[in-house]
């Protein structure tokens, strides 16, 4: 018996059924998207602000739990807040020779603006790990819990304001048509509180040193801002000291503070600072949607 052997010859730029019939296959699939897109970066936002009732929900929720049980409730807000800033109203102002009349406001609107800007930035660099459960559960945007933070901070300075309001009854300041300008520096103050929340929350989730350094920057930059301190009045009396306080300018949460304190204590706010904080707003936001294009889908693994 004779075996024949039978060979198989390719020829070249031929395939076979099955190769063709999977090539054409793959073809005709629709392209998968990227998770690297920035309409997904968009929409994230835009699904976020569109879920207000869910984060609005939870962000009550937050100051009320956090209350519990207690008698007034939500008001000991207010009631730290007065008692912490005539306490150190009353010995700063003594300590630089300053009319309490007029250190009091000025420090009070400075801390009251001060812990909205710093209660943002440190509970931002927890906030996805700290929702760690819902962003593994629930199927919702990442914005979601950025906005239910920037909502509970914005209830904290409602609870502050009541303060504010009462100083102007003790110590009324010429107060006018120019400070309703505290009204949109407060939205500016909102709107980049999101993005500085994004940006360090994203980081933070991949490195956990993060949310330590911040706390311990925000509290170094807490005395470098004059809050407690008023730089205008400590330039007025040496021509030296005046001189070197361009160093002042450098700290951008100074900008951020006097748009809004200045119409609140019945002054108009200087356009520099306003041309600042507009050049940090467009840049703050151009870093945070790069961060939130590039590793949003990554967050819940490194949660």
């Amino acid at each position: 018996m004779t075996y024949r052997r039978r060979t198989t010859h390719t020829v070249a730029g031929t395939l076979s059924p099955v190769q063709a019939t999977s090539t054409r296959e793959r073809s005709t699939e629709p392209p998968q998207p990227s998770y690297r897109s920035w309409s997904r970066a968009f929409s994230d936002l835009r699904r976020g602000w569109q879920q207000r009732p869910l984060w609005g929900y939870l962000g009550w929720q937050d100051i009320k739990q956090g209350y519990n049980r207690s008698v007034i409730g939500p008001l000991w807000i207010t009631i730290s807040m007065a008692v912490t800033a005539f306490a150190l109203g009353v010995l700063y102002s003594t300590l630089f020779n300053q009319d309490l009349a007029t250190h009091l406001p000025y420090l009070t609107v400075g801390f009251i603006v001060w812990n909205f800007i710093a209660g943002n930035v440190n509970e931002g660099a927890s906030v996805f790990i700290a929702n760690e459960g819902l962003i593994k559960q629930l199927p919702a945007p990442l914005s979601v819990h950025v906005y239910r933070l920037v909502w509970r901070q914005m209830l904290f300075f409602a609870h502050n304001l009541v303060v504010y309001v009462i100083l102007m009854f003790i110590f009324p300041k010429p107060l006018g048509f120019h400070s309703l300008m505290a009204v949109p520096a407060f939205a500016v103050l909102a709107v980049n509180a999101m993005w500085m929340a994004i940006l360090v929350g994203i980081i933070s989730t991949r490195f956990r040193d993060i949310p330590p350094v911040t706390g311990s920057l925000m509290q170094l930059l807490f005395f470098m801002t004059p809050i407690v301190w008023n730089y205008s009045i400590i330039a007025d009396r040496s021509e030296e000291v005046a001189a070197q306080l361009w160093v002042v300018q450098l700290n951008p949460f100074l900008h951020f503070l006097e748009i809004i304190r200045q119409p609140m204590l019945g002054e108009w706010a200087s356009w520099h600072h306003w041309a600042i904080v507009g050049g940090i707003t467009v840049l703050g936001w151009g870093a945070a949607l790069v961060i939130l294009r590039n590793y949003r889908a990554r967050v819940s693994y490194w949660v």
